[in-house]
């Protein structure tokens, strides 16, 4: 019995040890794991299993957020993972999102406090706004539906980013940065800013390359954090005619077993090859392992072709219930 487990214990570790992503070095010389686990939809009761799971299989990156409604379930599998000594406190970076109904400048270190407090963290690795629109609070967010019967406020981001940088200097944020900005409100807030924002978190998927916004970030070393990198198929929000990325696309398949890997396989090394930080959601153990299994194989410049035809510019998430703020970032810009 002693022998089997043993033997588990080393394969185990061996899997580890072939899963685990490269690290960047962000702009204030902090490194990040180029890979990690997205845990919005994740169900209660589901979250916690499955971030345990992934901490033993060699991810190392949680992403979080406030709305999601689930960092004290992924904060009670993140200390349980510390405490049986699969990783320590350092080992790991884990991030969360500052939601629209906290944009005043006075709100932000409030709500900080509020995701350690629910991760039971004394600090996070990275703090971001997880939108450039501001929006009262009405009471109870669905994390489903986030913007519905939304009202919005002319908080400008750049207060909000004040806030943010509150939260470094108290030491509740080794890193800060932003989600779903555009390349003009990245500009404006670059220009402004005394720290300046290590991360732009956005969507990439093939159907949505990024790669304009993706040269605008690293030309001034911002990295990309990459959500639904897989086209978010099964987002609440769909509509009939909606454009659904299709992992059985014979293209696609016809790459994946080139390289005896899987369609979703390739498509997250194609991500990661695009040089940002891919952030898939599961809570399916095997999928899990199957997500973060893509450092033992490179694709070709043939491949990364075929996989730049899907590009349409068709987003998962639209955010069409923000249109009306002026903040809304999808309308009158290229990217």
């Amino acid at each position: 019995m002693y022998r089997r487990a043993k033997i588990y214990k080393i394969r185990h570790f061996s899997t580890c040890v072939r899963n685990m992503p490269p690290k960047i070095c962000l702009n204030n010389g902090v490194k990040c794991p180029q890979f990690g686990l997205g845990t919005w939809l994740s169900a209660p009761g589901e979250v916690q299993k499955a971030v345990k799971h992934a901490i033993d299989v060699g991810y190392r990156f949680i992403d979080c957020a406030w709305l999601y409604g689930n960092e004290k379930e992924i904060g009670t599998a993140i200390n349980e993972k510390i405490c049986d000594g699969t990783v320590k406190r350092e080992e790991l970076f884990i991030g969360t999102k500052l939601w629209n109904t906290f944009h005043e400048k006075d709100q932000v270190v409030p709500a900080c406090k509020d995701s350690l407090k629910n991760l039971n963290l004394e600090y996070l690795d990275l703090y971001l706004i997880h939108w450039p629109v501001a929006q009262k609070n009405l009471g109870k967010v669905d994390k489903n539906l986030p913007f519905k019967d939304a009202v919005y406020t002319d908080v400008d981001y750049i207060e909000t980013w004040e806030g943010m940088e509150q939260c470094s200097k108290l030491g509740l944020a080794k890193c800060i940065g932003v989600s779903n900005f555009n390349s003009k409100q990245l500009e404006k807030l670059l220009s402004c800013s005394k720290i300046k924002p290590v991360m732009n978190q956005v969507e990439v998927n093939p159907l949505l390359n990024q790669k304009p916004l993706i040269k605008f970030c690293k030309d001034r070393d911002v990295f990309v954090t990459a959500y639904s990198p897989l086209g978010s198929p099964k987002r609440p929000w769909a509509k009939p005619g909606d454009v659904i990325f299709s992992l059985e696309d014979p293209k696609l398949v016809k790459i994946a077993k080139k390289h005896g890997k899987t369609p979703g396989q390739v498509v997250l090394r194609y991500i990661f090859q695009l040089g940002t930080v891919p952030i898939p959601k599961s809570v399916n153990p095997k999928r899990l392992e199957e997500n973060i299994d893509i450092f033992d194989f490179e694709l070709c410049p043939e491949d990364l072709e075929v996989l730049d035809c899907f590009n349409c510019n068709e987003r998962a998430v639209h955010a069409e219930e923000l249109k009306d703020s002026k903040y809304y970032p999808f309308k009158g810009v290229e990217f």
